[in-house]
């Protein structure tokens, strides 16, 4: 999910956690433990577009991380308010860095990315992790707590706020890898949009309304709660209506006779009523649209697609492809583009309307041959004509 979908959820659980005891500081560190897991795209600063791909959402997104980080931080944070010992600050915070790359640096070891890199990449993200919570608690003056909570309280927090991240994620279609290091399969549910402004509504606003309320007040414990409460209820709807979609995506290709060996469908950016499937057949992906507003048929309008999988035969053993069609669970169409170059496109996040009319996957990359190796580009939005796009996105989701 989205960077403030997180921040909120870690702010909320945070005050679950703690809030009786710190009050909005329980939110504050709860934000921070809910952003913890994304550090991990400070890998893009000491290695390729491709590893740093194949990082995120890796051992920082796992359950083994939310399980031992949670000690890590629940420690050092507890040290930062001891006021007693406080002259061992540092030496704590060197042992709590010095932990936390250990967990990074053992925990990334089964991921495709060279040796050597996993060393700079263990050690930008846990130096990131690290200084994010020690800058802030620096800057703060050192302020003493009101009521102190023992450093169980402080791991029930980070606990709370780190593993539900990763929960979340895995909504998605990006894809987690919850059991890493143990596995690198990516858990998809599929059922929500990476941001969707209504489960993200409720919890801010009832959190900020909260924050407002004394630490000791049962008005602001509700407050958090029924944020939580509305919120929650809206992701157990998206799981229904991902069941409901798939039943109508099955059906559908069966009234159409299309065959088909395995089929994803998930929710367009911003909302839960727009949905794409993508049907895998022998040669051709079978890919259509379908809002819940729509009056014809669901998924009516299916467009072919030729997978073009020859052009990698010749790359087949390249780092780069291996992480691509891994990344894309092998839901992927490639097309040839001038100079050599190919167009690799990852399917599972449907398509999107251009300016000029046209649609374009959502999550595609230039590869091009350069010396024995492929080198991948990624296309950003800049990089395209997004003029009027939001708007066409709005009339598809009206229905046709």
């Amino acid at each position: 999910m989205d960077s403030l979908t997180q921040i909120t959820l870690g702010a909320a659980v945070g005050e679950i956690a703690l809030g009786r005891k710190v009050g909005n500081k329980a939110m504050l560190w709860g934000a921070i433990g809910g952003t913890i897991p994304d550090l991990d795209v400070v890998a893009n600063l000491v290695t390729d577009q491709i590893s740093a791909m194949a990082f995120h959402r890796g051992i920082t997104h796992a359950l083994f991380f939310g399980i031992l980080a949670p000690l890590i931080l629940g420690w050092l944070i507890y040290a930062f308010y001891d006021v007693e010992h406080r002259s061992q600050f540092w030496k704590k915070l060197l042992m709590a860095y010095g932990a936390l790359f250990l967990l990074l640096f053992l925990g990334s070891l089964p991921m495709p990315i060279p040796r050597m890199e996993i060393v700079s990449i263990a050690w930008i993200v846990s130096t990131a992790i690290i200084a994010f919570p020690t800058v802030l608690y620096l800057i703060s003056k050192k302020k003493p707590l009101e009521e102190r909570p023992t450093w169980k309280g402080w791991a029930l927090l980070f606990f709370l706020s780190i593993i539900t991240h990763p929960l979340l994620d895995a909504c998605t279609a990006y894809g987690t890898q919850l059991l890493q290091p143990f596995s690198d399969y990516r858990v998809a549910w599929n059922n929500i949009a990476v941001v969707d402004p209504i489960y993200t509504f409720p919890f801010l606003f009832f959190l900020i309304w909260a924050s407002r309320k004394t630490r000791t007040s049962d008005r602001r414990k509700w407050l958090n709660y029924l944020g939580i409460g509305i919120s929650s209820a809206y992701l157990l709807f998206t799981f229904m209506n991902k069941m409901q979609v798939d039943n109508a995506f099955r059906q559908a290709m069966e009234e159409q006779e299309i065959s088909m060996s395995r089929f994803t469908t998930g929710p367009s950016i911003f909302n839960n009523i727009l949905w794409q499937g993508v049907a895998e057949g022998d040669s051709l992906y079978h890919y259509g649209r379908y809002s819940l507003w729509d009056e014809q048929a669901p998924f009516a309008q299916m467009n072919q697609i030729g997978k073009g999988h020859e052009y990698l035969k010749p790359f087949e053993n390249d780092r780069v492809i291996k992480i691509l069609k891994w990344f894309s669970n092998g839901y992927y169409c490639v097309k040839p583009l001038p100079e050599g170059k190919l167009e690799f496109s990852d399917m599972r996040y449907g398509t999107f309307p251009m300016g000029d009319g046209s649609e374009g996957f959502i999550f595609q990359f230039i590869l091009e041959p350069k010396d024995g190796k492929i080198v991948a580009e990624q296309v950003r939005p800049e990089d395209r004509n997004m003029e009027g796009a939001f708007t066409q996105l709005w009339e598809r989701i009206k229905g046709i």
